[in-house]
């Protein structure tokens, strides 16, 4: 029997065009769809417009509404490609991860770097490949797709502008290689046979990520505490906090967190991840209630995961819990 998939259209430059002051997107699924007739041959396809819209205007609202689109369908498909622009896809992608979990059935993300309406668009390939990986029977939860790698939807990240392999799985392995119309797994995709479809609908903006440089004045953090209820705090290294100076944060820190706010502190550097035992200027964060050690994740994963819990709960203890609990690959403790 046929597989059945639902493509969720969102816009980006899959769907630009240009216009008088750039590329828009203006193109329609069914276009978009029209342009790749290819996948009529994998399986039987429906298409629904979501939005229409530039990714870089991505917003936590609409992935609650994409993730509601998706389970207002769940049980009528064996799976779902969402074509999404680059710029906020990894975002969106660990977002989803947090709001549809333990899904038996992929959710795939996809777009393309050119316009599917430019002579040399990447568009073509990557629907292909996100419809292919979607059918098979070994594919789950959710997963981007994007020039011949299937990444889990936390490890992703936009390493670059302009090139056609735009994405990389960060400290952790792609899911699978795809190479024409063969797919070859990497890692074997956990099992959710035992595990119950679970699903939200709610999520919080009141999050800020917060980058230090030298000389960045602590108060700083004092301004947050109207708008945000956590802050993902980006440090130098594997966990370099600034301490002993005009500009330590540590007071700021403190401070912060017996406000009963949350502190999620990460490193600025991509690979490899945090160890706040390693070096003094770090050891005195660690085991401090509020202060959240985000290991090897991904800042996209961090900000989604933190907006995901503070939608559920505002207690300091179940925020630990919950965010130290490793959903879809999304930390290296597992």
């Amino acid at each position: 029997m046929r597989k059945k998939i639902l493509i969720l259209a969102t816009g980006g430059t899959v769907a630009s065009m240009e216009g008088e002051s750039g590329l828009t997107p203006k193109l329609s699924g069914d276009l978009i769809l029209e342009m790749v007739p290819e996948v009529n041959d994998l399986c039987d396809i429906d298409i629904k417009q979501v939005m229409n819209i530039d990714s870089t205007n991505m917003v936590p609202d609409n992935w609650i509404t994409i993730a509601k689109q998706v389970l207002a369908y769940y049980d009528a498909y064996d799976g779902f490609v969402i074509l999404h622009g680059t710029d906020t896809m990894a975002y969106s992608a660990a977002a989803l991860s947090y709001l549809i979990q333990n899904s038996k059935k992929p959710i795939v993300l996809t777009g393309s770097q050119k316009p599917i309406s430019s002579s040399f668009t990447d568009a073509k390939l990557n629907i292909y490949q996100s419809v292919l990986y979607a059918i098979d029977k070994n594919s789950c939860n959710v997963t981007l797709v994007f020039q011949g790698k299937a990444i889990s939807g936390t490890r992703v990240i936009k390493q670059r502008t302009r090139s056609y392999n735009a994405f990389e799985s960060m400290n952790f392995p792609v899911i699978a290689n795809i190479i024409d119309r063969r797919i070859f797994r990497q890692a074997i995709s956990r099992s959710v046979e035992e595990n119950k479809l679970t699903t939200y609908d709610s999520i919080s903006n009141r999050v800020a990520v917060l980058k230090l440089i030298p000389g960045l004045n602590p108060h700083i953090l004092e301004s947050f505490k109207e708008d945000f209820d956590a802050v993902v705090l980006e440090t130098f290294g594997v966990g370099g906090i600034p301490s002993g100076t005009a500009h330590s944060f540590e007071n700021a820190i403190m401070d912060w967190v017996k406000s009963g706010r949350t502190i999620i502190v990460t490193t600025q550097v991509p690979e490899e991840g945090l160890d706040l035992s390693l070096y003094e200027v770090g050891t005195k964060y660690a085991n401090v209630e509020g202060i959240l050690e985000a290991g090897d994740m991904t800042t996209e994963a961090i900000v989604a995961k933190i907006m995901w819990i503070l939608g559920q709960t505002t207690d300091q203890k179940r925020i630990k819990e919950m965010f130290y609990t490793v959903i879809n690959y999304d930390r290296g403790d597992f």
